[in-house]
């Protein structure tokens, strides 16, 4: 009698396991972001903390699964159900890092796109904190826009037909409603920082609006500060900035 009672507990206790392994992973990913953010961890030690959280979440799926077997077989409801509950909550958790992670082997390992790889916009009021910070200043080269065009080939200037003035106020209205942080405005140009959301990482931009025969052409560039690849954010920045202003243009 005492060994099918303490059987019995099996599966309430590797549901409850399960549930817990789930909320650490929980907590460990979702906190590494502002724990950087903060300046609690450094940026290594938040990596790892995230990578910690993986695996507890990887292993509240597999004790999870113990959990919703060992219920089944001893038709127990509440623990099958929570150990299929702990399944789900480790498959809905750890799908962010997955896609991250399937996005940074997608795309070419560089952080600075720019609609011009000739001529690209140079940063002025932005170049000291750039200079402060991991990641260069200049464009990194040739080699860097031939991977650009090779994975973004839809990165592309910006051509309007409207006024100097209209695109400009355009471009700092479209750059207020996106929260980026305006370094400078000048007749032609402006600078801004844009902060990731997770992480919190800093990644500067800098249009620049020049006149030609066909409207004013906007180009645009966008480089991290920090880290070698930036998992396709900046030519998803410049691609949806410049869709917004031409639709606030139009």
């Amino acid at each position: 009698m005492n060994k099918m009672k303490r059987s019995g507990r099996i599966p309430g206790l590797a549901a409850g396991l399960a549930l817990l392994a789930l909320l650490l992973g929980g907590l460990l990913i979702a906190g590494a972001g502002p724990a950087y953010r903060l300046e609690l961890f450094s940026l290594g030690e938040a990596f790892t903390t995230l990578r910690f959280g993986v695996y507890a979440a990887i292993g509240a799926a597999g004790i999870g699964l113990i959990a919703l077997l060992i219920a089944l077989f001893c038709r127990r409801t509440a623990p099958a159900l929570l150990g299929g509950l702990a399944i789900l909550g480790a498959i809905a958790l750890l799908s962010v890092p997955w896609q991250h992670w399937q996005r940074a082997q997608a795309v070419p390992p560089i952080h600075d796109i720019t609609t011009d790889t000739q001529d690209p916009p140079a940063f002025e009021a932005l170049a000291q904190a750039r200079e402060e910070a991991p990641n260069a200043v200049d464009y990194p080269g040739e080699a860097t826009a031939r991977q650009q065009r090779q994975a973004y080939p839809d990165v592309e200037p910006l051509v309007v037909q409207a006024s100097m003035e209209a695109v400009l106020g355009a471009a700092q209205a479209e750059i207020e409603d996106a929260g980026w942080q305006l370094a400078a405005v000048t007749d032609d140009k402006l600078e801004a920082t844009a902060t990731t959301a997770w992480f919190g990482f800093q990644d500067d931009v800098v249009i620049r609006l020049t006149q030609t025969d066909s409207g004013i052409r906007v180009d645009m560039r966008s480089a991290s500060r920090l880290g070698r690849s930036d998992v396709g954010t900046n030519a998803a920045r410049i691609k949806a900035f410049l869709e917004k202003l031409e639709e606030r243009l139009a």
